[in-house]
């Protein structure tokens, strides 16, 4: 088939196979209206013709029969590359940068935006959301962290994990911790239900009502609590909670109370109460590591599901609420199952500790050079 300057083949197999493209449904939009053109052309049809039903413009018409000409079928199904409009980065800009978000800080902020960085190298801030994508970097976010300075801190984590992943034979092992402060907070007007393209919403600004002491002590294999809220969190709260697990629990069972390093926990009282109750056994967790303790996790749900969403006109509403809760938790207890080792803690920790002491030696350093 001719155009004026356009003679057009189409062999039978590149005929069907353009054929195929078209009747294709997974075909892309593009691929089939230039296998259209090419066939209407090779149909006879006149580029006007072509023009009406594909609904391409007569330069792209050409355009295609002339790519189908000089490259076969293989042309239509993929673009021309088109050299970028602006040079790529250098890799020493790129450098350059990475070593900015590393080392340094903008003089009137914390940390780099892709803005900040933006200006102080003369690129643009995508260039600067690529380059830190590409090296895994985000200034942006900070995470915490401390690392326990505990001199016995491999003997209290051998000792606690080995209390959730071996525990000992006729005893029961309880996460025992306070949950202080937990303030009766009651908004200063209603809030707006939830519905359809809204959030529920609270004011801002509350009323304070006084506050509780939840005592929870978390049974690491069933996922129990026993729990009581107290005006305070002294030596003679904890003495009235540790009666309190004494009374419900059998008296033939030994106790291995798993507690943190508070004072009320270490005071003489105590002392001289668990000196006349020899079954209660207590394991300190190191300094610095509540993570270490289960219980902790049970009040970072009550917390969520329960109290910071919740509104409270008294104190004894707050203490109502929560007393259901431990209801609803203890109807059908799930544990929280502890699966880190002690050795996996400890080899973590060492390497917390030698990054940190390379970031200190990395500070007197530059001290020294000033």
């Amino acid at each position: 088939m001719r155009r004026d300057d356009i003679c057009l083949y189409v062999s039978p197999a590149n005929r069907s196979r353009l054929e195929a493209i078209v009747a294709d449904r997974n075909s892309s939009s593009k691929a089939v209206w230039r296998a259209r053109i090419v066939l209407a052309t090779a149909d006879g049809l006149g580029t006007n013709a072509i023009m009406k039903r594909t609904g391409k413009s007569k330069p792209c018409v050409w355009r295609w029969q002339e790519r189908y000409i000089k490259e076969g079928v293989e042309g239509l199904l993929r673009d021309k590359s088109r050299p970028p409009g602006t040079k790529p980065l250098s890799a020493a800009i790129k450098r350059r940068v990475l070593a900015k978000t590393a080392s340094q800080t903008p003089p009137d902020a914390t940390h780099w935006s892709v803005r900040t960085m933006a200006a102080e190298i003369g690129i643009s801030h995508t260039s600067v959301q690529r380059i830190w994508a590409e090296a895994g970097l985000k200034p942006h976010l900070v995470r915490t962290f401390k690392i326990s300075n505990d001199p016995h801190f491999e003997e209290k984590v051998s000792d606690v994990v080995g209390l959730y992943m071996n525990p000992p034979n006729k005893a029961l092992v309880l996460c025992v911790d306070e949950k202080s402060q937990i303030q009766a907070l009651d908004r200063t007007q209603p809030g707006l239900p939830l519905k359809k393209g809204r959030a529920a919403t609270m004011t801002h600004d509350y009323k304070r009502h006084g506050t509780t002491t939840l005592y929870a002590a978390l049974e690491v294999k069933s996922g129990l609590v026993i729990g009581d809220c107290q005006p305070r969190h002294r030596a003679k709260e904890f003495i009235r909670f540790l009666k309190l697990i004494d009374r419900i629990v059998d008296k033939h069972i030994a106790l291995h109370l798993v507690v943190d390093n508070y004072g009320t926990h270490k005071t003489a009282a105590v002392k001289a109460w668990l000196a006349k109750h020899p079954r209660f056994h207590l394991h300190f967790t190191p300094t610095s590591a509540s993570w270490l303790n289960l219980v902790e996790r049970f009040f970072a749900e009550i917390t969520r599901k329960r109290i910071r969403r919740g509104t409270f006109t008294s104190v004894g509403h707050l203490q109502a609420a929560i007393q259901d809760y431990l209801s609803a938790h203890n109807a059908n207890p799930k544990p929280f199952v502890w699966t880190k080792t002690a050795d996996i803690i400890l080899e973590k920790e060492r390497r917390a500790l030698d990054a940190l002491e390379a970031v200190k030696g990395g500070y007197q350093a530059l001290e020294s050079e000033h």
